[in-house]
């Protein structure tokens, strides 16, 4: 695998952002559409996890989110982020924090 170098490294906003909302996206077998709040700002974010976490099971949770990923629409919805999750046995496990911190909160 490449390596990056630690400036492009730098160029990531990874923040804690808490989910508001999710939902199963209409017409689609693994996508969810989350709100999450990534400090002041509730973003979407479309993510690829229906087949392994129910949309209620994520309401409440903190995340890692990818804050400045360009945007792009997925199923018709504008995802303004990533998630992210380590994949185990072909699932998806989600990073989150040791302990509850405030939306917004800068990763490093």
């Amino acid at each position: 695998m490449e390596t990056v170098p630690l400036e492009e490294f730098k160029k990531l906003d990874l923040r804690i952002g808490k989910v508001v909302s999710a939902e199963r996206v209409q017409k689609t077998r693994k996508l969810l559409l989350l709100k999450v709040d990534v400090g002041g700002e509730i973003r979407n974010l479309v993510a690829g996890l229906a087949e392994h976490y129910k949309p209620e099971e994520l309401v409440g949770k903190c995340i890692v989110v990818v804050a400045n990923l360009e945007p792009k629409f997925i199923a018709g919805f504008k995802s303004e982020g990533m998630l992210l999750a380590a994949v185990a046995d072909d699932k998806p496990v989600l990073i989150v924090p040791e302990h509850e911190v405030p939306p917004g909160t800068k990763v490093s």
